[in-house]
């Protein structure tokens, strides 16, 4: 087990890809010199400045070059950023990288990894700080991932690289510091969600940087006599219906807590499907309909804790009359 951070880990995972297969490449705004978080240092130096690519400031043609990188045969590792960037490259993604495998009958594969990270940025406001995995979860053709610890950041790139469709790659811009241990070695597989935290009178399921959030409640929950069950979806599209139905069906209630706006958020998705299915009581935790401020105060406001979360939990046990009550 190594020690590293949530960057580090995804270096290591690209490293680890490209000294195995030189069709990976990357390209984007800095990579030379590391990358604004670190997660390519030392690449270039590695593996020269043919196969780890500076590029424009221009997002639509970083990720059309790309899709014909990857059309062509190369399997390339694209740099946003942040997801806000990546709008401008919106019709580059949505309409070549996720359709072109079904509009050309399968005789060309997009084997490309878009890695756009998303959440709150502290200090940066309204257009570096938006969490838009929903947006891409919505279109045909495009698998969404949202790793939550360096391990994940490590194993789920891997399997990322690897997967032969084009895939959105949501890294939090929050979380690069993080650190913990990582496996040697350590493989992750697309469409497999974890159980964070095993518990029996709620599910709670979340994603990125709001799994921590969601720890730190249930930890708090668990003082007050309530076991909370943690699970970490990590794959957004595919994401993982056995595992999230299994434990609601156990605990008989579900909570869905994200970053993201609550408003046609994705967890809308997660708990519409559990209450078709089961029929258990499901609510939903999510951002106002607003744009993140750049002052703290109105940041906060965006943010969602894990008091809020507490609170949630208390009022969703309370008002079930089920269980154990919370005070």
């Amino acid at each position: 087990m190594a020690l590293m951070n949530y960057a580090q880990a995804a270096c290591q995972a690209l490293a680890e890809a490209m000294r195995a297969d030189e069709r990976v490449v990357a390209l984007g705004e800095d990579l030379g010199r590391g990358g604004v978080f670190g997660q390519y240092r030392g690449l270039q130096q590695e593996f020269g400045a043919a196969r780890v690519i500076d590029t424009p400031i221009s997002e639509a043609t970083i990720i059309g070059a790309a899709v014909g990188m990857a059309l062509t045969g190369l399997r390339p590792v694209v740099e946003m950023r942040v997801v806000d960037f990546a709008l401008c490259a919106i019709d580059e993604i949505v309409n070549q990288a996720a359709k072109n495998r079904y509009m050309f009958g399968g005789q060309g594969r997009v084997p490309l990894v878009a890695r756009l990270p998303i959440g709150i940025w502290s200090g940066s406001a309204a257009q570096h700080s938006q969490s838009l995995e929903a947006w891409f979860a919505h279109i045909p053709g495009l698998v969404v991932v949202a790793p939550a610890t360096p391990a994940d950041n490590c194993g789920l790139l891997a399997a990322a690289i690897a997967c032969g469709d084009p895939v959105i790659y949501m890294e939090h811009k929050e979380l690069w510091g993080l650190e913990a241990e990582v496996p040697p070695q350590h493989t992750a597989a697309l469409g497999k969600g974890h159980i964070a935290r095993d518990g029996t009178d709620l599910t709670l399921v979340t994603w990125s940087s709001m799994v921590h959030t969601a720890l730190a409640a249930a930890g708090q929950a668990a003082l007050q006599g309530v076991s909370v069950e943690v699970i970490d979806l990590r794959t957004i599209w595919p994401w993982d219906r056995e595992l999230v139905l299994a434990s609601a069906a156990r605990t008989g209630r579900l909570l869905v807590a994200h970053e993201a706006v609550q408003a046609a958020g994705f967890g809308a998705e997660v708990a519409a499907t559990v209450a078709e299915e089961l029929g258990v009581p499901v609510r939903r935790v999510g951002a106002p309909r607003i744009p993140v401020g750049y002052a703290r105060t109105l940041e906060d406001v965006a943010r969602i804790s894990a008091q809020e979360l507490l609170r949630e939990l208390k009022l969703f046990v309370g008002s079930e009359g089920r269980g154990r009550s919370m005070a």
